[in-house]
């Protein structure tokens, strides 16, 4: 029975593949759409299986990467961050391994870890970056009308309450829908930088209104922050009366929301800023102890990829009580994995990779993203944005975004 479970299987994925390379637009843009439903929570909790699910979904990515290249071809990449992943990996071998971890995790581990740099090695039609392009601006609104269907078939519900305040989540977690729409609102970004448009504008403000409904506070405070540098800064296609408008829509905005703030103490933002836990780390805090202890207990090579996994305890009172055992900051999980050699490494190689990749964009295109990139480094300080399945959407939306003008037609270039 399990012999035909599994050539049954393996002939629904050669048919998947095959179907991917015949039609590798609608293969990917239907990828990233499901990937921003969560599969992860909402399906996890129809089968089991979380860990499964995160890997079958991250190895379809790499399977289409393939799919593409053996259609397109390949391209050199030489400041691949997946690369830095790979050191982690070897050096991790040589030092030992973290007590617990065992070779085929710490090699899961490094495929999940690279899977979202795959892209970055292809040379995809043009087409199919600009519908990955759209296709990240769209697909948090369609996560919505996803979750919504959950909601009304009873199988997940679309929103937590915390502190009594209440937390959009869709058909997964308000912390992942929150980094979709934060990639959705820079992706939107970019795109505006080439040329004021109102379609633009409109799936601004549609992802503008999930993230703020999300309750997250450090992807909202990038996303304004982002958002005032791609308007105001001088390569800007917004007039200078386009900007005066801008600054007046926001600061009315802004004071509408101070005016009505206590009526609406029941959306997270502005219930945690009426409490003056603003600036509270969530518990955050209480984990990276654990991390920092790993750390010091070998600082250069670290303890190999995978062991932020183990460093504390699934089983442990405190990942029982905040209900994880992840790091929620990127620096001290590399460190622990990877040293302080490997950190390094992967920071100067996905600084290199950023720089490079977006060289052949135009000037405002091309200073905006780097802008983000860094926004994005602020961001890995607080959240796990190299490890969550938000990290797929964001770096093949780069990819993506880089080949743009590689893949245009001289006269665009």
């Amino acid at each position: 029975m399990n012999f035909w479970a599994a050539a049954f299987a393996a002939l629904g994925l050669a048919c998947a593949f095959g179907a991917a390379l015949r039609l590798p637009v609608l293969a990917v843009v239907l990828w990233v759409l499901f990937l921003e439903t969560s599969p992860d929570i909402w399906l996890t909790g129809l089968i089991g299986g979380y860990e499964t699910i995160i890997g079958a979904m991250k190895g379809i990515g790499m399977a289409l990467a393939l799919a593409l290249a053996l259609r397109g071809g390949v391209k050199p990449d030489r400041y691949n961050p997946g690369f830095a992943f790979g050191a982690m990996f070897i050096t991790g071998l040589a030092h030992g391994l973290y007590p617990g971890l065992t070779l085929l995790s710490s090699l899961r581990s490094l495929v999940g870890s690279a899977a979202p740099f795959a892209f970055g090695f292809i040379k995809p039609p043009l087409a199919w970056s600009r519908a990955v392009i759209r296709t990240v601006i769209v697909a948090p609104f369609c996560t919505l009308l996803f979750g919504a269907a959950l909601q009304l078939a009873g199988v997940h519900a679309m929103y937590d309450l915390e502190q009594g305040a209440l937390r959009l989540g869709a058909s997964g977690e308000p912390a992942f829908l929150a980094g979709f729409a934060l990639i959705g609102i820079y992706a939107g970004l970019v795109e505006l930088s080439a040329g004021v448009r109102r379609v633009e504008m409109m799936w601004l403000l549609v992802n503008f209104a999930i993230l703020f409904a999300t309750g997250a506070r450090v992807p909202l405070v990038l996303a304004v922050l982002v958002m005032f540098s791609a308007v105001l800064q001088p390569s800007s296609p917004f007039t200078a009366m386009g900007k005066i408008m801008f600054l007046a829509a926001f600061g009315a905005l802004a004071s509408l929301a101070l005016i009505f703030a206590n009526a609406l103490s029941f959306i997270r933002v502005f219930d945690l800023v009426q409490l003056g836990e603003a600036g509270n780390l969530s518990h955050r805090d209480l984990v990276w102890p654990y991390f920092e202890t790993a750390i010091a207990n070998s600082p250069w090579v670290g303890w190999g990829m995978g062991a932020g996994k183990f460093v504390l305890p699934v089983t442990s009172v405190l990942s029982a009580s905040i209900g994880t055992n992840a790091a929620h900051n990127e620096y001290l999980r590399i460190g622990a994995e990877g040293g302080f050699i490997g950190l390094a490494l992967l920071v100067v190689f996905i600084g290199l990779w950023a720089w490079r990749g977006s060289r052949f964009l135009p000037p405002a295109q091309r200073g905006l993203l780097r802008l983000i990139c860094i926004a994005f480094a602020l961001h890995a300080a607080t959240d796990n944005v190299l490890i969550a399945t938000t990290s797929s959407i964001f770096f093949v939306w780069v990819s993506a975004l880089f080949a743009t003008r590689l893949q245009a037609p001289k006269g665009e270039a």
